[in-house]
C-alpha cells in the first residue's frame, strides 16, 4: 500500500532535524546551516522516497539536488574543491547512471554526460593530445548552455 503524502512526510522530517541542528548549534553541523545544505536535505527526501514508494523515476532528482547541493557546499567551504561547470555534466550524468540501475533508462546519456564532463574537466591537461579540439572546447566552454537547452529539449521530444 503506497502512502499518499510519504513525500511530504519525508520533507519535513529531513527540514526538521535541519532547522533542529541549526537551533541547537551543534558543533560539529556548523558549517551544514546553509541553503546549499537545505538542497542536499531535499535530494536525499526524494531519493529515499523513490526507493520506499518504488517511484524510481525520482531518482534522477533527488540525485540531482543532492549532487548540486554537496557541489556547492564543497565550493563554498572547501579551498580544494573544484570549482568548474564541467562538474554539472558529471553530476547529470551520475543522477542518469543512478536512476538506470532501477529503471533501466538512461545509461547510455548518463555515460555521454560523465565522459564529457570529465573531458572538459581535463582539457587543458589533454591538451597535448587534443590541440585539434582546443577550438571546439573553448566555443564549447562559452556556450555549453545551449547544451542544456538541447538535452531538455530532446528529453521532452523523446517518450
Amino acid at each position: 500500500m503506497k502512502r499518499k503524502h510519504s513525500l511530504l512526510a519525508y520533507l519535513c522530517i529531513g527540514i526538521g532535524i535541519f532547522l533542529l541542528l541549526r537551533e541547537l548549534r551543534v558543533p560539529f553541523f556548523v558549517d551544514l546551516y546553509s541553503w546549499q545544505s537545505f538542497l542536499i536535505v531535499i535530494g536525499i527526501g526524494i531519493i529515499i522516497h523513490s526507493y520506499t514508494t518504488k517511484t524510481y523515476q525520482n531518482l534522477f532528482i533527488g540525485t540531482l539536488l543532492f549532487g548540486i547541493g554537496i557541489h556547492l557546499h564543497g565550493v563554498k567551504h572547501y579551498s580544494f574543491w573544484i570549482d568548474d561547470w564541467s562538474v554539472y555534466f558529471i553530476i547529470i550524468g551520475l543522477a542518469f547512471i543512478i536512476r538506470y540501475t532501477k529503471t533501466k533508462k538512461g545509461f547510455f546519456l548518463g555515460l555521454f554526460s560523465i565522459l564529457l564532463g570529465l573531458l572538459f574537466l581535463f582539457s587543458e591537461q589533454l591538451s597535448i593530445y587534443t590541440s585539434w579540439l582546443e577550438p571546439i572546447v573553448s566555443l564549447l566552454e562559452r556556450f555549453w548552455p545551449i547544451l542544456l537547452i538541447l538535452l531538455g529539449m530532446f528529453m521532452l521530444k523523446r517518450k
